[in-house]
Parts: structure tokens; C-alpha cells; sequence
């Protein structure tokens, strides 16, 4: 069975059959999913579904692209939300550098900070975003050594990986990996221990090959166990295996 550790099912392309997907992951092979939130809305809607799924967990935090207009009464609401049955992680978190358009740099640092202080206040991990800002991503969580927890679609260097997973993070693994252009990633991979590997779909988007440009779900996590476990020479069983102990693990999930 798989765990995909990061799929975002209140976006609008699941819409039309949110429900019936959901209910249908187990008999598709998917064990458990996370659920992230990326602003307050999408976190209320990620402990609904958990709330709903025995198979789905949420997490709850404030995307880069979405603190324009973060308040200190954000910090209460998602203190409030991270301390409701089956919430997991603090996340979706971090620093989105790429869209011109984004918040300034500065205030999505300053969020990242009190994020990252609300988990370790709360003693929960993190899921953390990081696209086109792996230094000031890397000396930000180094700020904060107690907390970890995923790396999530993870784009950095090789040597980053390793700094990362020298104080104890989980790297993730997105359908990318099934790209022809995907060069650095198993790079990252072969410096990856098995027991450090998470794998995601980021559900809708992201779509692993043979899919690629349809609309992604948790079952099309298999690809991507598929790939990792052709690059590190095992079999897929012992790739979702190993995942699937990873996840629950740093997830802190028994299951029932």
C-alpha cells in the first residue's frame, strides 16, 4: 500500500467527484494521504476531509504565494486548526521566490518565522515549500533545529539534500522524477537514504508520466515509488514499503 504524503483535494479540479475519489483510494492501493492547507480557508477544508476519511490526515498552514494579507489573528486561527483530530503537520509552508508577483520576500520570511515557531511550539512537523529560494529556505530552518519534517517536491542540490538530512529532514518526491528532463533529481535520490524518502503526487498538478497533462490523484503515486525504486535498484514493494513506515513516522500516525 502507498502513502501519498502531499494532495491538495479541496483545489476546484476535484470539484465534480471530490467525494467518490476519496472514498475509492484505498480499493486503488493508496493507504493514507496528507492533505495540506495553503491559506485558512484550504486548512479548514483539509481537517474537514480528515475529519471525513479514516485514511486522510491534514495539515495546516499558509502558503508563500498566499500571506499578502497575513494578520497576528492568522497565528490564533491556525493554532486553533492545528490542534483538531488528525492534524499532522504544520504546512503548507516555506518561500516561493519564482512569481514576480508573490508577496515581498521579507514578509513571506516573516510568516515562514512564525510558522516555523508555531510548530515548535506545538511539537509537530512541517511541510515546507521551497521554490527558487534554497538559501535563505536553508538558513531559515537552520534558525529553528528542533523543528523538521519534509522538504516537500524537493529541487535542490545534492549537497543541500545532504546538509537537509543531516539535521533530521525527509526529502519529497513529486512526479517530476518521471520527466525526461529530470536531471538533478536522481542526483538527489542516490544521496537520499531509503528511510529518508517521502513520495507525493501534489495533487492535481504535477502529473507523473504516462499522465502528464491530466489532472494527478493519489494513485498515480505508484509511478513514482516506480521510478525511486528503479534508481535505487529495489523493488517498488520495498520502496512503498519503506515510504509508507517513513510517512507514518513522521507523521506520528497508527493506524487503526
Amino acid at each position: 500500500m502507498l502513502f501519498d504524503t502531499h494532495a491538495h483535494y479541496d483545489d476546484e479540479a476535484f470539484d465534480p467527484d471530490r467525494e467518490l475519489l476519496l472514498e475509492s483510494l484505498p480499493q486503488r492501493g493508496v493507504a493514507l494521504v496528507v492533505n495540506p492547507g495553503c491559506d485558512l480557508e484550504s486548512s479548514r477544508k483539509a481537517v474537514a476531509y480528515a475529519a471525513e476519511y479514516p485514511h486522510v490526515y491534514a495539515a495546516v498552514g499558509i502558503h508563500p504565494e498566499n500571506c499578502g494579507g497575513f494578520t497576528p489573528a492568522d497565528m490564533d486561527a491556525l493554532r486553533q486548526l492545528a490542534q483538531q483530530p488528525k492534524v499532522v503537520a504544520i504546512g503548507e509552508i516555506g518561500l516561493d521566490y519564482y512569481w514576480a508577483e508573490n508577496p515581498p520576500r521579507e514578509l513571506q520570511q516573516q510568516v515562514l518565522r512564525s510558522q516555523l515557531a508555531l510548530a515548535r511550539e506545538l511539537r509537530l512537523p512541517v511541510i515546507f515549500h521551497d521554490r527558487d529560494a534554497h538559501g535563505d529556505s536553508l538558513a531559515i530552518v537552520k534558525e529553528f533545529p528542533d523543528v523538521t519534517g519534509v522538504f516537500h517536491c524537493f529541487s535542490g542540490s545534492p549537497e543541500m539534500a545532504q546538509e537537509l538530512l543531516g539535521m533530521g529532514w525527509y526529502l519529497g518526491f513529486d512526479g517530476p522524477v518521471t520527466y525526461k528532463n529530470a536531471r538533478r533529481a536522481p542526483e538527489v535520490a542516490a544521496v537520499t537514504p531509503l528511510e529518508r524518502m517521502l513520495i507525493e503526487t501534489d495533487s492535481p498538478y504535477m502529473t507523473p508520466v504516462p499522465y502528464r497533462g491530466q489532472r494527478n490523484d493519489s494513485s498515480y503515486v505508484r509511478l513514482v515509488a516506480e521510478k525511486l525504486a528503479e534508481w535505487k535498484d529495489i523493488a517498488p514493494e520495498e520502496l512503498e514499503h519503506a515510504t509508507l513506515e517513513n510517512g507514518k513516522r513522521l507523521f506520528r500516525i497508527i493506524e487503526q
